[in-house]
């Protein structure tokens, strides 16, 4: 009786949650569809105004060597990219970004967002300016790289789990490796969980909740990258990599290879949910259980108490774009 509770259990674990958004870009044949979103015509999986004066391709493209080769769902990743032209609206800070499309409640309850990102050597992120990479709009969660703002000396290779601008999780940012992440909101409690794996590595558990005032319209999580400007550096073309973008609620799925691909879940008009699991994570699963019973924590290596950059809202630009 004990033993086929406790497979139960685990394959609770290795079939996850559900759907509620799937932003893995496999429904998109190209990244210049974008270029037909507008808050008239609000197509596709994201919403996509945030960017420099040039078509969708100078700053996003995707391709199949893009993706965590260990996610074998995701069928592309994308390239988000930062040239001299990616001032969106005459700020002085360089951003390309991204941000769901969707009526489904991914700011309610305890949900997960998924991510996984990497660079490479070719168009690396500068080290001497801030990265603001993954956030939402009132950056109570987010990833960060580079120098931070405020920090003494000149650079920073690291990559930062920030909550509410404190680091609470880091680690050197090199090359080439895929950093595969779940950021854990509790809506109703207040609170965030950092999960965190590289490779093809399962998710674990990295650090535990933070209390922190988790809020969200459902229309202000950036998945890309907003740098902040610094005298004396110039410009230089950066690109970062992600995929295995989607938002879940239930038990976490731990395999980087995600759940089955929901196309429903991308409709901005859709608020229905997909099942998902696969039965091979099922196995590593009872692995992991096998050989630990305990998550790995990282411990707290740094803060920083500068401010992330205030950013504004859909809904602002949507009262704008009426008024025209």
């Amino acid at each position: 009786m004990f033993r086929s509770l406790s497979l139960f259990a685990f394959a609770r674990l290795a079939l996850g949650g559900t759907i509620l958004w799937d932003g893995r870009f496999n429904d998109m044949t190209s990244s210049s569809e974008l270029d037909s979103w507008s808050w008239s015509n609000q197509v596709g999986p994201y919403q996509y105004y945030i960017h420099g004066s040039e078509n969708a391709t100078s700053y996003v493209n995707l391709d199949s060597t893009f993706k965590n080769p260990a996610d074998t769902v995701s069928t592309q990743g994308v390239k988000i990219t930062l040239d001299s032209t990616s001032y969106w609206e005459g700020q002085t800070m360089r951003r390309t970004e991204l941000i769901p499309q969707t009526s489904a409640a991914i700011n309610s309850g305890k949900v997960y967002y998924h991510f996984s990102l990497q660079r490479t050597d070719t168009n690396a992120p500068s080290e001497f300016r801030e990265h603001q990479i993954a956030f939402f709009e009132s950056h109570f969660t987010e990833m960060k790289s580079g120098w931070q703002s405020g920090a003494s000396g000149t650079s920073d290779p690291l990559l930062r789990w920030d909550v509410s601008s404190s680091t609470e999780w880091n680690t050197t940012w090199e090359a080439g490796i895929w950093h595969n992440v779940a950021y854990g909101i509790d809506f109703s409690a207040g609170s965030v969980e950092f999960y965190h794996s590289t490779g093809a590595d399962d998710l674990v558990l990295a650090h535990s909740a933070v209390t922190v005032s988790a809020s969200s319209n459902g229309k202000d999580w950036h998945l890309g990258v907003l740098e902040l400007p610094r005298d004396g550096y110039a410009d230089a073309t950066e690109d970062i990599y992600f995929s295995g973008v989607y938002v879940e609620s239930g038990d976490l799925t731990t395999s980087v290879s995600g759940g089955a691909a929901n196309s429903s879940s991308t409709s901005a008009s859709s608020s229905s949910s997909v099942d998902i699991g696969t039965v091979t994570t099922l196995s590593t699963a009872m692995a992991s259980a096998a050989s630990s019973t305990t998550a790995s924590i990282v411990p707290i290596i740094t803060s920083s108490s500068v401010e992330a950059a205030a950013t504004p809202t859909a809904s602002d630009f949507e009262d704008d774009d009426d008024d025209d």
